[in-house]
């Protein structure tokens, strides 16, 4: 297992600038923001579209560098490995629908501009990031419906043992039970020690609980709002979070702590809510990264996030 390092920090910059909107997009972009920055995916490797489960499980399964489209709805019950060196990208107006993605042991892999809905518990999370790095999710939107019980689904966005240099940005999670985990268990703080998570510029609305709920590693939330949901930010078991500039509505516990975990919080507008986390360490992080205002982060973030990308 990897540990990342964070020497030779950068200090960031922390400007008001409005928040970048939704605009076309190419195949070889890499990752120039959070702990993700510097992944490439599939760059240079062979293009090709898949329009079946078949052909996009054979299209993911090794580790040579590959760029893989996404065509129309492609359904089932099953979560698919992703190999190291991809990037996957949703073509407008495709979807998976009880089909998630599953990194596990995997680096260098992009996963963007793609729409999973309806992934049943036994088959997994919509996406499962496990002992990986340089992992970057971006313009995703996930989702299922809370007409079940929690434990129908599992999560949308899991992020476990011991992962790092992973990013979500842009992105849409929605209509969920427990949305977003970051740390296997209480009992593997040995392993998720080493995670660094950055997460910007996502719309978390109509959840209940985990966003994330983060535990053991490092994590950096800024500019993303959250609407009409239960629990927020939830930091555990000696996480620390440097949380910034995002904004809560509706929601009734904005940042808070379970069994000794830590939180920074700058700039928040929490809409009534309140952060009860006792203050921590984390005061920077290793990438630079510029914090857009909160008086118009809603609208801008809304009109952005989501699988709205052109290729």
């Amino acid at each position: 297992m990897k540990f990342f390092s964070l020497a030779l920090a950068l200090a960031p910059l922390v400007l008001a600038a409005p928040a970048e909107i939704a605009k076309r997009a190419t195949p070889t972009d890499s990752a120039t923001t959070g702990y993700a920055s510097g992944t490439t995916g599939g760059k240079g490797g062979a293009v090709t579209t898949v329009s079946s489960l078949s052909a996009l499980t054979s299209a993911l399964a090794s580790d040579t560098a590959a760029i893989v489209y996404i065509s129309g709805t492609i359904t089932g019950n099953v979560a698919i490995r992703v190999g190291s060196n991809k990037t996957v990208l949703g073509k407008a107006g495709s979807s998976l629908v009880g089909v998630g993605l599953r990194v596990y042991q995997k680096s260098n892999v992009i996963i963007r501009n793609v729409k999973i809905s309806n992934v049943l518990a036994e088959a997994g999370d919509a996406i499962g990031i496990q002992s990986a790095h340089n992992v970057w999710v971006d313009h995703v939107e996930l989702s299922s419906n809370r007409d079940h019980d929690k434990d129908y689904y599992d999560g949308l966005l899991d992020i476990t043992h011991g992962c790092y240099g992973v990013t979500v940005s842009y992105s849409i999670l929605h209509d969920h039970w427990k949305s977003s985990l970051v740390g296997h268990s209480d009992s593997n703080g040995s392993e998720d020690v080493a995670i660094r998570v950055t997460y910007h510029h996502n719309y978390w609305y109509n959840l209940n609980s985990r966003l994330p709920s983060f535990r053991f590693g490092q994590g950096h939330i800024y500019n993303n709002y959250y609407l009409n949901s239960a629990d927020g930010i939830n930091t555990r078991d000696g996480a620390q979070l440097l949380i910034q500039n995002n904004v809560f509505k509706g929601i009734d516990k904005a940042i808070y702590s379970t069994d000794g975990g830590y939180a920074v919080a700058q700039g928040n507008d929490f809409g009534g809510s309140s952060n009860t986390a006792p203050a921590g360490t984390l005061t920077s992080v290793p990438y630079a990264y510029t914090l857009d205002s909160t008086s118009s982060l809603a609208s801008s973030v809304v009109s952005s996030a989501g699988a709205n990308l052109g290729f």
